[in-house]
């Protein structure tokens, strides 16, 4: 239904599956540019690697495979730089596997 300036709105109570999608896809696209910020990080080393993947591959992630991507976000910079430099290994099984599952997807 539109109001008189032509403008879409919703009647309490009323639902449409168009509506509910729209909604979905507008949640969808505000985590997706959380997750875009979250991945901005204080080193160009990591935004090299974060920004791409989240552009390419985090959609096709399963829900457990997302939860443990978002988690490795949650990561202090020093300890994610040394993990997918090499230089140390993650002890986590969960956040060691997304650290090889993303540098398995890096382009040299």
């Amino acid at each position: 239904m539109t109001d008189r300036w032509g403008q879409f709105f919703i009647i309490q109570g009323a639902k449409s599956e168009p509506m509910e999608k729209l909604q979905q896809n507008a949640d969808s696209l505000r985590d997706k540019n959380r997750l875009r910020w979250a991945c901005r990080r204080g080193m160009l080393e990591l935004d090299v690697l974060f920004m791409p993947f989240v552009e390419e591959a985090y959609d096709d992630l399963n829900a457990e495979q997302q939860k443990a991507f978002r988690r490795l976000l949650t990561c202090d910079d020093p300890d994610l730089f040394a993990w997918f430099m090499g230089h140390q290994q993650c002890e986590d099984a969960e956040l060691k596997g997304m650290v090889d599952y993303i540098l398995s997807r890096v382009k040299v």
